[in-house]
């Protein structure tokens, strides 16, 4: 296929094809942020060949059933759930730790779909979002200054030289827990637990009895209810597919573009690249310098690209992001989520969104009210308040109501673990509370009381906005 009839296939809804000049390594020559300081560069070169040889931990047809879906989203048809944990540990990569990451956002889906009517795409921060960024290189522990945790891929938490030291072995680890962590959740999506006949066994003992489980408990009675009415009527739903299993895809911030460039793979019969690491993969506010390397690296790819839109991105450099990324307009191609805090939302995001309009651009809208809302609370420890989650969200639905663009997704770190993390909620978690189970690896994380109360309020806010 020549290059002007890939762009026209690109056009139609195709595959995203690479720009002139690019190839998987390009991004080597342009200026890169965030990247720890590899003590090894030999031993990094021999992990990442070795990755190279290892097969795609997701599949190009996979990327592209997600892009289709998320031109859905695009059109109002659908709405985005991404959530999952901040930084995922290797430890966390057994079965009853996916499980349990699995069942909140499965929770949290069909709440959504159950208030809204909407099909949801479900979009895990999992198996492979072992990274994180840092604001500074090096951070003091009792004295001592050390390198920054970076994540599981990179070093260790523990506060000692030998352990935050960059080690290239990781690299490889990444790759296998991601790998186990897909196994698992294949398994489960596939062969029962999904099932929404089992909608009340996804329910937590500590969950159901709070005010956010018991009403969940009553969402699941009518879905049962629902169901046994559907067989009464002759429908076998122990046979239907979209009652017995769920798609699940997987994300993660493209952080270490080394890593990623040794898991890009052609399909050649699409004459399109992909990163084969995740289905959808982002790229953080602090690495979107459309000039830089991660940049470069996700222009080339056909997977679906998130764009972190912060407080300091202007509407005429995120136009320039788009055009860099997407220059065909491809629906699904791109999710913008915008992380701006409570405070700032519908000052900041409104011309945004009339920038991008103005391109006639096909993106998903999605909201992160959790990274803007960050803050150290009184007895030390880094925190959030799910009432300034909410009031984001909130003003995320009233700006796209005004601007007429669609509310399309949300973005949240949460866990289905009983952690007290993020202060508030019908539990009332407060300050003195963030003691008790504090045992997040680096950001705060909705616990799965507060993700169900949180959905419940996204799916009032959809029903309204589809009524509007």
């Amino acid at each position: 296929m020549t290059a002007p009839a890939a762009r026209r296939s690109a056009a139609d809804g195709g595959p995203h094809h690479p720009p002139p000049g690019w190839s998987p390594n390009s991004w080597r020559v342009r200026p890169i942020a965030q990247q720890p300081g590899w003590p090894d560069p030999r031993r990094l070169r021999e992990v990442l060949e070795d990755l190279a040889l290892l097969p795609p931990l997701v599949l190009p047809g996979e990327i592209e059933d997600l892009r289709h879906t998320l031109a859905r989203v695009a059109e109002g048809r659908a709405f985005l759930l991404q959530a999952g944990d901040c930084a995922e540990r290797f430890a966390s990569c057994t079965e009853s730790g996916v499980r349990g990451r699995l069942r909140v956002i499965l929770q949290l889906a069909i709440l959504l779909t159950y208030g809204s009517g909407l099909p949801v795409v479900k979009v895990g921060r999992i198996a492979g979002q072992f990274g994180k960024p840092r604001s500074s290189p090096t951070e003091v522990v009792d004295g001592v200054e050390l390198p920054a945790f970076r994540g599981d891929n990179v070093n260790d938490p523990a506060p000692t030289p030998q352990a935050r030291t960059p080690d290239a072995e990781r690299l490889r680890m990444a790759y296998h827990h991601a790998s186990a962590t897909l196994n698992v959740l294949r398994a489960l999506t596939k062969e029962g637990f999904a099932d929404l006949n089992r909608v009340h066994a996804w329910n937590q003992e500590f969950v159901r009895r709070s005010p956010a489980g018991q009403q969940y408990e009553a969402a699941a009675a009518d879905i049962a209810w629902a169901l046994r009415f559907m067989a009464a009527c002759g429908a076998d739903t122990a046979r239907m597919q979209a009652v017995r299993q769920v798609q699940l895809y997987t994300s993660h911030e493209a952080l270490l573009p080394a890593f990623e460039q040794a898991l890009t793979r052609r399909a050649e019969a699409a004459g399109a690249w992909y990163g084969t690491s995740a289905h959808m993969l982002w790229v953080g506010d602090r690495t979107r310098d459309v000039d830089g390397a991660h940049v470069e690296y996700l222009s080339g790819l056909g997977n679906p690209i998130g764009v972190k839109v912060g407080p300091s991105l202007t509407p005429a450099d995120l136009r320039v992001l788009c055009d860099r990324l997407d220059p065909d307009h491809i629906p699904g191609r791109l999710v913008l989520i915008s992380r701006l805090g409570a405070d700032r939302i519908t000052d900041l995001l409104p011309p945004l969104v009339r920038e991008v309009a103005a391109t006639g651009r096909p993106v998903v809208w999605s909201c992160d009210p959790m990274h803007g809302n960050t803050f150290r609370s009184a007895s030390g420890y880094k925190t959030r308040r799910l009432a300034d989650i909410i009031r984001e969200i909130d003003g995320f639905f009233a700006v796209c109501g005004a601007e007429g663009a669609f509310p399309g997704g949300i973005h949240l770190e949460l866990t289905g673990d009983n952690v007290t993390e993020c202060l508030g909620g019908a539990e009332e978690i407060l300050d003195t509370h963030l003691s008790r189970r504090y045992e997040t690896a680096c950001d705060p994380r909705l616990n799965a009381g507060q993700s169900i109360e949180l959905a419940f309020h996204i799916a009032d806010l959809l029903r309204r906005h589809r009524a509007s």
